[in-house]
């Protein structure tokens, strides 16, 4: 199909160009759609700097739910022990290397295993944010807890690699023994 539209100045038809029509026909929908409702015009906000930081800081706010989901989706072994810990080394979310360094497993920076820790601060590595701290578990459980297939493998680790309290597995399992429905 051809379209003409008439140039008063020549007198003449001209031919329309085809993308000219189609860009005409999306502009004439769009148009009709906004008067009829059908669709809310954009609006263009500017955010400041301030505004973009609090933003993506409440992306990565905390929350237990976000944790399950995560652990859940890195597949760890034992989620519900991965989850006692890190409520256990934490206070159930409320401790200074928790709040300050984004480190929910009271893990300190390694030193030759691949890690995600900015560095140390307050005895413990810190993280730019809690997920990471969560992928640097990860990392460290395939690299020193793979072998391990049993729960009592894993209790026996904690107890002679992972923490200085002689009661920490105990702990763990308390807790642990409490979680187990949320995976």
């Amino acid at each position: 199909m051809k379209l003409y539209k008439y140039n008063p100045t020549t007198l003449q038809y001209v031919k329309v160009p085809y993308l000219y029509n189609i860009f005409k026909t999306v502009v004439l929908t769009f148009g009709a759609s906004l008067l009829l409702g059908g669709i809310t015009p954009l609006k263009t906000e500017y955010i400041t700097d301030t505004e973009s930081v609090i933003l993506i800081q409440d992306q990565n706010e905390f929350t237990e739910e976000k944790l399950v989901d995560l652990i859940d989706k890195l597949n760890f072994k034992f989620p519900h022990i991965v989850l006692a810990q890190a409520k256990l080394e934490t206070g159930r979310f409320e401790s200074k290397i928790f709040k300050e360094n984004n480190n929910l497993f009271g893990m300190k920076e390694a030193r030759v295993r691949i890690n995600l820790a900015k560095g140390t601060q307050h005895g413990h590595a810190y993280y730019d944010n809690w997920e990471s701290s969560v992928y640097d578990y990860a990392f460290y459980q395939c690299r020193y807890l793979s072998a391990l297939t049993t729960e009592a493998e894993y209790y026996r680790y904690l107890a002679g690699s992972y923490a200085e309290d002689i009661h920490y597995v105990s702990k763990v399992k308390n807790i642990a023994n409490k979680l187990k429905d949320k995976f």
